[in-house]
């Protein structure tokens, strides 16, 4: 099979595949370079200012932070949402578009997948921060009462966030780890020293690659691809009934669930662009995350961001159009007053920033890309602090208004969170592979334009065939093998 000879090439360069399991697998075996080294430190010093935070959050209490009776959630909540919305781009690369069948994804998908579950990670601390008492965490999962089984004890609403969260991390986790399989057997293969050959031995699970091996790869991937598609809606959908469910003005809306969809999609979309766009220089990558992979992202950028437009729109409509007070008051007070520099922040990035990628000029620079980027991403984390915050200060009574304003030890967290992050993402870079190489080489296959590199005399090898033996041999080192052949010592293995 070879693509339209219009599309462009996701795979660039006359790649064998040993070479691409040298670029590949290459920042494993090697010594990390000196910019890994350099953002590896910057990040551990950063995740300190966290510890150094939450320290001081555990013996002091949450009194330590800029909360009231009026403004009891903020920071600590914001930084969860947020975190939670980063890892849906994750979800929906690795698992809807594999359901799709889109080859785009190829190149991108395990670094998305290792950004939700560090992610999900980051978001899991705030709940157990914010309860100001974490050694009573168990009351949070439904615990059975004395009643019996029949009747779940839900001392806490986070239950439902419990429930969502752990099951997002758990499938997330196991899709990940499922697609790490064939590649850890690669670098089982290649390592020479006996600790590296152990421990990626272990963890492959005696991968040997046969036929067999191979459609059963392929039916767990679209198995566990079928659960995560739902958990991308699911999930962000019951955090939104976090606010949802309650009667404060701002909040009481039927439009949060797609509202958050969209704006997890919209945010995870832009970390992964931030992400891949140093990736792929810094790496060298530029071959596998291709100006294609990163314009593809950008369009879903530009949908997504428009969505949440629309989103912010129909909300004004319809609070102005309830003639409700209360209602029409608070979102009047969210774009015109004490907070209204959030709220135009919040707009500036979400919705007018991503309308340039209508020019392919934008979408398509590297740098313009990286600035929307991170644009994106500090306007979502408005968008939940204007959410949250400007809902709270100006109550139904004028009595209890109040500013909120946060502590050093909140901004610590919050700028700490991200060394967690970023620590997690470089320990992934050096010791995992970041791109799939199975796929990209599948990929690959798919890219040759009417070249068929792989003929062995004179019939093309399918790729399961090429997989079925040590990865790093390019096709002129088969040794004239028939088709026939390898499909016998397939059967045979």
């Amino acid at each position: 099979m070879v693509e339209a000879p219009i599309r462009e090439p996701l795979i660039l360069g006359n790649k064998t595949y040993k070479q691409i399991s040298d670029d590949v697998i290459g920042p494993i075996e090697n010594k990390p370079s000196m910019s890994w080294l350099a953002g590896f430190t910057a990040s551990v010093l950063v995740l300190g200012l966290f510890a150094v935070g939450v320290g001081i959050t555990l013996f002091e209490g949450i009194g330590a932070w800029g909360l009231q009776r009026t403004v009891g959630w903020a920071f600590d909540i914001t930084n969860f949402v947020f975190w939670v919305g980063i890892g849906h781009a994750g979800t929906l690369i690795s698992a809807v578009l594999l359901l799709f069948r889109q080859h785009w994804r190829t190149s991108i998908n395990r670094s998305a997948e290792a950004m939700t579950i560090f992610a999900v990670v980051c978001a899991g601390q705030f709940p157990l921060i914010h309860a100001g008492r974490p050694w009573v965490a168990y009351w949070i999962p439904p615990l059975p009462n004395d009643l019996g089984s029949l009747w779940p004890n839900f001392n806490s609403p986070l239950a439902w966030d419990v429930f969502a969260i752990s099951t997002y991390l758990t499938v997330s986790l196991v899709f990940w780890f499922c697609g790490l399989v064939p590649d850890f057997a690669l670098v089982r293969d290649r390592a020479t020293k006996k600790i590296p050959k152990f421990i990626y031995g272990f963890v492959s699970l005696g991968w040997t690659g046969s036929l067999k091996q191979w459609n059963r790869f392929e039916l767990v991937s679209l198995i566990l691809a079928g659960m995560a598609t739902p958990l991308v809606l699911s999930v962000h959908t019951i955090v939104s009934f976090d606010f949802a469910t309650s009667v404060i003005p701002g909040w009481h809306t039927t439009i949060f669930p797609p509202y958050f969809v969209a704006g997890a999609i919209f945010s995870g979309f832009g970390m992964v662009h931030t992400l891949l766009i140093v990736v792929r220089k810094v790496m060298n990558l530029e071959a596998y995350i291709t100006i294609n992979h990163l314009e593809q992202m950008a369009k879903v950028i530009m949908l997504t961001g428009t969505m949440v437009g629309i989103a912010y729109g129909t909300e004004m409509f319809m609070a102005m159009y309830s003639g409700y007070e209360y209602e029409m008051f608070t979102f009047m007070n969210r774009a015109f007053g004490p907070y209204a520099w959030a709220y135009w922040i919040m707009m500036s990035c979400n919705v007018i920033s991503p309308q340039v990628y209508w020019f392919k000029k934008a979408r398509t620079s590297p740098v313009f890309m990286f600035i929307i980027s991170i644009f994106v991403n500090i306007g979502m984390w408005f968008e939940r602090f204007v959410i949250i915050v400007t809902s709270l200060h100006r109550d139904f009574l004028v009595s209890s208004w109040s500013m909120y304003t946060p502590t050093w030890v909140e901004m610590a967290i919050l700028i700490g969170s991200f060394g967690l992050f970023f620590t997690l993402f470089f320990l992934f870079s050096k010791y995992l592979p970041m791109i799939a190489v199975s796929e990209v080489k599948a990929t690959y296959k798919l890219t040759q334009r009417g070249k068929d590199r792989d003929a062995l005399n004179g019939k093309s090898i399918p790729s399961d065939i090429v997989y079925d033996h040590d990865y790093s041999y390019s096709a002129d080192k088969l040794e004239k093998k028939t088709i026939e052949e390898s499909l016998s010592e397939s059967h045979d293995h």
